[in-house]
């Protein structure tokens, strides 16, 4: 089976809802290898688009 390409916005989107499923800010960030503060932004603005 070949590789499935990911696109930013899907990888964003797996990001964000682990994140709503209960798992640690740190543990996903170290993961998808991004900053904490990369992965705070990122959640931050699905929420604000949730919400607006």
């Amino acid at each position: 089976m070949p590789w499935r390409e990911c696109s930013v916005m899907d990888e964003r989107l797996q990001f964000v809802a682990r994140r709503l499923a209960g798992e640690s800010m740190a543990e996903l960030c170290r993961e998808f290898g991004i900053s904490r503060k990369t992965g705070y932004k990122v959640f931050e603005r699905y929420q604000e688009c949730r919400h607006a």
